[in-house]
């Protein structure tokens, strides 16, 4: 499968915005706590908030990296698990689609 080279551009563009907001996620929850007693509290609940996101962010990241790997060699389109191609439609709605939609949703059940 010919990839052009806007999918290689577009996620590595939504990779540096990722590591950007987890720059500012490290910054925020990083900071002194306010020292009234009510703001620590919710300091406290954004931080776990952070710590969601941080993780959810940190997932993205790893697919972005295993898709840029699949570019290099070649394998970008190709489904990992039947071989088969990964139809245009889903890549453009998931550029790291790994899966077609056959062996995802067996993946799912």
């Amino acid at each position: 499968m010919e990839v052009h080279p806007a999918v290689r551009q577009k996620l590595t563009e939504r990779y540096a915005e990722i590591l950007g907001r987890l720059e500012r996620i490290d910054r925020d929850a990083n900071k002194p706590l306010d020292a009234d007693f009510e703001e620590q509290a919710v300091e406290r609940e954004n931080d776990e908030v952070l710590v969601a996101l941080d993780r959810s962010i940190r997932a993205e990241l790893a697919q972005i990296e295993k898709t840029l790997a699949r570019l290099d060699k070649g394998k970008y389109g190709v489904c990992e698990v039947c071989g088969g191609p990964i139809t245009p439609k889903r890549l453009e709605a998931l550029p790291y689609a790994a899966r077609c939609v056959v062996c995802e949703v067996k993946a799912v059940d």
